[in-house]
């Protein structure tokens, strides 16, 4: 919710071990009263965050610390999880198989729910085993680290992106002018190849920087593409956009 985030889903996780730490009915309550206080982190690495605070927990630490320790470790880790998975691994995972999807190949689309929500089960299990046992050594682990990790997985991320606008961005255009018939699209990629892709993406960057959800762009995508190949702008197969172009004085 708009007031403690990700706080109701947190609780719910760690319910299940904190009615086994706290046996006294006060103790649990008073556990589950702070455990609903705002927190917002990474959905897929929150586990992390609940091995430590569960070991806390066991430990009867103090309240107030262990509060201070879940915000320092959960905002960390969040862009942590972002650079790492939004970044990286789900667009690796899509490149790969959209690229099956699109040779008609039904396993793509299958492949990519297998490795991308395989990988995001098999870290959550592991974190929480893996945190529960360092405690709260995982809180210097984690903040140390925090800034230079978040900077190298977001590096990694750029340099995916990029290779999938060069690999896989195909739009193209199709104006023919002049008597000449000088071809537009290869005069563009005398200049340099891929460029529509990359203005597109740009585009949509900067419209996402001015607040457009990531609904309205593909919305605008949609109007875009449909409106370009049915005006004959954009490149395509149809045979009636060839055929209304070649009765057009100079080409298309």
């Amino acid at each position: 919710n708009d007031e403690r985030m990700q706080a109701g889903g947190w609780l719910w996780g760690m319910l299940p071990g904190l009615q086994k730490i706290h046996t006294n009915k006060d103790d649990l309550k008073a556990s589950m009263a702070h455990n609903l206080d705002f927190l917002n982190t990474h959905p897929f690495a929150v586990t992390f965050v609940m091995g430590m605070v569960l070991s806390m927990e066991q430990q009867k630490m103090d309240i107030q610390t262990i509060r201070s320790v879940r915000i320092s470790v959960a905002a960390p880790l969040g862009g942590i999880g972002d650079a790492l998975f939004w970044m990286t691994l789900i667009p690796i995972v899509a490149g790969m198989t959209a690229q099956m999807a699109m040779d008609r190949s039904w396993i793509g689309p299958i492949l990519y729910f297998i490795i991308a929500f395989g990988v995001e089960m098999a870290l959550r299990y592991g974190l929480m085993y893996w945190s529960y046992g360092l405690g709260t050594k995982a809180v210097t682990m984690l903040t140390s680290n925090a800034k230079e990790f978040t900077r190298a997985a977001s590096i990694l991320g750029i340099f995916v992106v990029g290779a999938l606008i060069a690999n896989y961005g195909s739009t193209t255009l199709r104006l023919i002018v002049g008597e000449t018939q000088i071809n537009v699209q290869s005069l563009l990629d005398g200049v340099l190849p891929k460029l529509i892709p990359l203005l597109i993406t740009l585009g949509i960057y900067a419209l996402i920087k001015k607040g457009w959800t990531p609904v309205k762009c593909i919305v605008l995508i949609l109007v875009v593409g449909i409106l370009g190949c049915a005006f004959g702008i954009w490149s395509g197969d149809s045979k009636v956009q060839d055929e209304a172009g070649n009765a057009l004085p100079g080409g298309y």
